[in-house]
Parts: structure tokens; C-alpha cells; sequence
């Protein structure tokens, strides 16, 4: 029974979706870059990793945060967001404290919840379409593996839940746990890089996969910076239209990366999110072609399963931050690509996608914009044209040119990655904002070039030695490829 909880749900309801049980549906017309809706998380708490290094409260991710005075665990930017964080923290500090340690992400964010859930009931809004005991929990799917992790975690949070809060039975923190493995959503820095924690939102967990969506989730870390909390806009996912979307027309939007074969898509959706895809493009195997392409064929084989291994390297030395043996590595195995794979050809993309990264950290910004171009060529054939990765790679490749001192290829392209991000995380995401500061820069510098090359180069080196530009972080470990958090 959904009525009586559309108050602002005024593009979406939910629906039988034949074969997927429940989805959302457009029930009026929507165009590109349209917010179908806005939902802050019922709760969410920064990772492990990450506790000592972003604010507990608008997930940024600072130098110096100060420590909660109580728990000594909570750490925030200043006292507007431990005010802003207080409610949310308040029984948690006590817990931590009590306990004496600090349990798992898990165990944190499953109590927070059951605390708001104790207080105010499962549904917490009139605009919140499915109650959290809706949700699925998947426990019966659970790897034999991962089952060991899950009854750790169910024995840590009876462990850690305070005697003076309501008590759960193990049943009721067991569903919990599993609503949290399948539909826990990476919430991301202020500048959408890096995954710094985990947050449930009910409604978005309505939103059905599919391969190739006419939908987009972007976090807006909303704006907490205001001494008076009044003005404070809250942390929210948004779902952006990708393009034009009919009444009547189911939602979607894709819980993998578009970049892997379509039998991987559908091992990693089965593995992670138990359901079997049978969206078009799984089912007709779109795209799979241009991205094993080659010639000649026996040896595109042998230099594919060659890529595969030097992949694997690469990741390793990647993780350990040995940026030359990553560019060793990755320089060799470009080579025997060379005029065997295609530009489209996935193991190929990756590599030149490493390599400009990479190249461009270490400051070799000639060499890494070879490999930005020739990335973006290749991903405009495969991905959607609205596509976030997309827009995302556009902008490194446009930033990386603009370091190389190739002025009218960067402003090209970081013209272009406006126009993506501007659909797909809107105009006031800080991101687009720098763009935008990007793309006003770019046009200055371009109109100086045409006008007198020489001057142009010399007042660019002293702008360079100015300000290194923000927008390119250290080569991320996991840039948020994939939608919800699973193992």
C-alpha cells in the first residue's frame, strides 16, 4: 500500500516490474538531467578506513578534524558539524564508550539504524515509498565464506547494542545486517572521487538494475558550512534523468560498471545481488564484440590473456602505490597491444586509463594525455553518451591536455565533460562548479593563444608554477564504479 506517501514523489510510484518484483515508474514526463527525486539516508557512517581522515558528519574529507570529546572515535571539521551530527552520534558515543572499542562499519550503521527505527518507526517521511523491513536481505544466499564474516558481526553488535536500548533478537539484527549487505549505497567525498563510507536509502533501493539505464545516482553532500544550522542543506542521493523518460516508463539505473562483457555484468549482479540479468543488452550481448575486438584473431587470443595477467600485476603494484612499477608494467603491455587490439577493446582501455592517471600524477603530462585522448575516443564508443564515467574521464583527459600545455584539445574537452556532468550531477555539485571555473580558465587562456602563442606560453608558466590544480587527487584505489557496496 502506497498511497498516502507520494506527498513529493510527484515523477515516480511504485509498480509490479514483470520478473523483478518491485520498481519505480515515471508518471509524468522527464527530461535529461531532470531530478526524478532527492532522498537523505535513513543512515550513514563513514568507513573503517576512512574514520580518521573524513568529517562523521558531510563525509569531507579534511586535514585536521577534531575528536568527539566523549568517544574520542567521532571526528568532525568543527562544532557546526558535530552539532549538525549530535542526534545521529548521541547514542552511538555512548555505546563506543561503554564498549571500549569501535566495532566494524557494519555493526555501526546497522545500530544506527535500529536506534531510529526504536525511535521512530520504519518509515520516517511521506515521501519514503518502502518501509526498511521491505527491503531484501538476501541471508540465504550468503556465501559460506561470507556467512563466517556475517555471524562475527551479529555476535560483535549484541556485544556492542547497550543494555539501556531496546533489546533486538539476533533474527531482527541478522535482517538488518543483510539489508545493509545488499542494499548499503557508497556515499562518496564532497568532490565524488572516493567511496569514504556507507548509507541506506529506502527509496533508492527501489530503483531496479539495467545494464544500459535511463537514470544516474550522484551524492550531493549538501552544504553544512553555515554557522546557523538553518541553513544547512542535508546529504541527499539524487536520481537524475539520463535522457527522456515516458510516463508509464520504468526507472533504472545500473548497479555495475558498463565497461565488462556482458557474461561478467551478469556474474557479478548474480554473485552480488543474487537476480539474473535480462536487460537488452545482456540478452543480445551489445557491445561485447567491439570490446574483445582485434585482428588478427588468434593472436587478439594470446595478447588478451596476456592483458588479463598483466592487469592483475598492475593492480597489485597499483595498491602498493609503486606508481613506476605500474608504469613499467603498463608500458609493456600497451606495446604488444598496439596494433593488435582495438580502441574499444576493454583490457586496452584500462591500461591507457592507468597510464594517463598515472603518467599525469608522476608529471609526465605530454605522455599521459597520448593516453587520455586515446581513452575518451575509445569510451565514446562504448558508453552512453550521458554516461558519469564518461563525463568523468573527459574531465581528467581534458585537465591532463590543459597540464600539457594542448590549450584547444582541453578546452574541448572539458567543454564536453560540462555538458555530461551538468545532466548527470547537476549545477551545483562542487565538481561541476570546478569545471566550470575550469572551462572559463581554459576559454581565457584559449583566446591569449590565438592572439600571441609566445606570450601565452610564457604567462603560463608562471601560472602553472601558481596553482596546481585541484581537481586531479593521488591515482585512486576505487573510484565508485559500482552503485551499492558489496563484498
Amino acid at each position: 500500500p502506497t498511497t498516502g506517501r507520494t506527498a513529493d514523489m510527484e515523477f515516480v510510484e511504485v509498480f509490479d516490474s514483470p520478473g523483478k518484483g518491485r520498481g519505480l515508474r515515471a508518471i509524468r514526463e522527464v527530461w535529461a538531467g531532470d531530478v526524478l527525486f532527492a532522498e537523505p539516508p535513513f543512515a550513514s557512517v563513514v568507513f573503517d578506513s576512512h574514520a580518521a581522515s573524513v568529517c562523521h558528519s558531510c563525509f569531507r574529507r579534511q586535514e585536521k578534524l577534531q575528536r568527539c570529546g566523549q568517544c574520542r572515535f567521532a571526528q568532525y571539521c568543527d562544532k557546526t558539524c558535530q552539532r549538525a551530527a549530535w542526534e545521529e552520534h548521541k547514542q552511538e558515543c555512548a555505546a563506543v564508550k561503554s564498549y571500549g572499542k569501535v566495532p566494524n562499519e557494519n555493526v555501526r550503521l546497522a545500530a544506527r539504524i535500529l536506534w531510529r527505527l526504536d525511535k521512530q518507526g520504519s518509515v520516517v517521511s511521506d515521501t519514503q515509498l518502502a518501509a526498511l523491513e521491505e527491503l531484501e536481505d538476501h541471508i540465504y544466499d550468503i556465501s559460506e565464506d561470507d556467512l563466517k564474516d556475517f555471524k562475527v558481526d551479529i555476535h560483535n553488535f549484541l556485544d556492542y547494542w547497550p543494555r539501556s536500548s531496546k533489546p533486538h533478537t539476533v533474527d531482527s539484527v541478522s535482517k538488518m545486517l543483510g539489508v545493509i549487505n545488499c542494499n548499503g549505497f557508497m556515499v562518496s567525498d564532497q568532490r565524488g572521487l572516493q567511496a569514504v563510507g556507507v548509507g541506506l536509502f529506502p527509496n533508492l533501493c527501489l530503483v531496479n538494475h539495467d545494464c544500459w539505464p535511463n537514470c544516474t545516482v550522484v551524492l550531493n553532500n549538501g552544504n553544512q558550512s553555515a554557522v546557523d544550522t538553518m541553513y544547512h542543506s542535508q546529504k541527499r542521493i539524487e536520481l537524475r534523468a539520463l535522457g527522456k523518460i515516458s510516463p508509464g516508463e520504468e526507472v533504472t539505473v545500473s548497479y555495475v560498471d558498463y565497461l565488462n562483457l556482458s557474461e561478467d555484468r551478469r556474474r557479478l549482479l548474480k554473485q552480488q545481488y543474487f537476480f539474473d540479468c535480462t536487460c537488452e543488452h545482456c540478452t543480445n550481448k551489445t557491445k561485447d564484440e567491439l570490446k574483445m575486438a582485434g585482428v588478427p584473431e588468434e593472436t587478439v587470443k594470446e595478447i588478451t590473456e596476456y592483458s588479463r595477467t598483466m592487469l592483475e600485476k598492475m593492480e597489485k603494484a597499483r595498491i602498493e602505490a609503486n606508481y613506476n612499477e605500474v608504469v613499467k608494467i603498463c608500458r609493456e603491455c600497451v606495446e604488444k597491444q598496439e596494433n593488435v587490439l582495438a580502441d574499444t577493446h576493454i583490457y586496452q582501455l584500462r591500461m591507457w586509463s592507468t597510464l594517463s592517471e598515472v603518467l599525469s600524477y608522476l608529471q609526465f603530462f605530454e605522455e599521459a594525455s597520448t593516453y587520455a585522448r586515446k581513452m575518451v575516443e575509445g569510451y565514446l564508443k562504448l558508453y552512453h553518451p550521458n554516461n558519469a564515467q564518461l563525463g568523468m574521464a573527459t574531465m581528467r583527459a581534458g585537465v591532463t591536455h590543459w597540464q600539457a600545455g594542448f590549450i584547444e584539445i582541453a578546452h574541448g574537452m572539458i567543454c564536453k565533460a560540462y555538458a555530461i556532468l551538468m545532466i548527470t550531477h547537476g549545477p551545483t555539485h562542487p565538481i561541476t562548479k570546478d569545471l566550470e571555473a575550469m572551462r572559463m580558465q581554459t576559454e581565457m587562456e584559449l583566446r591569449m593563444f590565438k592572439q600571441n602563442e609566445y606570450v601565452y606560453h610564457t604567462m603560463r608558466e608562471a601560472a602553472l608554477k601558481n596553482q596546481p590544480i585541484r581537481m586531479m587527487a593521488e591515482p585512486a584505489t576505487e573510484s565508485i564504479k559500482n552503485l551499492f557496496r558489496r563484498k
